[in-house]
């Protein structure tokens, strides 16, 4: 039962950040991905929960934000070279302070992004209202803090969080989906 009620959510939750992606013309309506990204997930998740976790009671938009700029890393470095990328830990992700400057490492450092870009900024509100809608979200589900419930539907939405900001740095890149004939 509590497996379903958590795929409901995460599909839900995935749904509306797609929705908010495209209308910010971050996304085309689709969910771009690959199983080396998603994987990729399974091995840095743990480090990233925990150091996301403790910023709940003060930052919980941030808990949820900084995994889509690690999913703009790793999707980066999966297009760049995975061979070398798919080696990097967790902690290569920090920046100068750690967990707390890790979207401005990302985006400077790994991205090359100039943080006073155009690019920048859209990227940080886009990423900002999905954080926000995604929190909002698990707070309407009015689960007990602190619950393994409430562990289980955060790690969820993280994911969901690194899969968005993968999809968005996979299509900056030019990737899409396109009918392939059957002959």
């Amino acid at each position: 039962m509590e497996d379903r009620y958590l795929d409901v959510f995460e599909e839900k939750l995935q749904n509306e950040l797609l929705r908010i992606c495209t209308a910010c013309k971050m996304l085309d309506g689709v969910l771009l991905n690959s199983d080396d990204i998603d994987d990729y997930w399974k091995v840095i998740a743990p480090e990233y929960i925990a150091d996301a976790a403790i910023q709940i009671p003060d930052y919980p938009t941030v808990s949820v934000a900084w995994a889509s700029f690690l999913g703009m890393a790793v999707a980066y470095g999966w297009d760049l070279d995975w061979e070398i990328f798919s080696k990097y830990g967790y902690k290569n992700f920090y920046g100068e302070q750690g967990f707390d400057d890790m979207d401005e490492h990302i985006i400077r450092d790994i991205l090359l992004i100039p943080l006073e870009s155009e690019k920048a900024a859209d990227l940080e509100i886009v990423i900002r209202k999905c954080g926000e809608t995604a929190v909002s979200m698990i707070r309407h589900e009015k689960i007990e803090p602190q619950s393994k419930l409430a562990f289980y539907i955060f790690a969820r939405t993280c994911r969901i969080m690194y899969r968005i900001g993968a999809s968005i740095e996979l299509k900056w890149l030019g990737y899409n989906f396109e009918k392939v004939p059957l002959n």
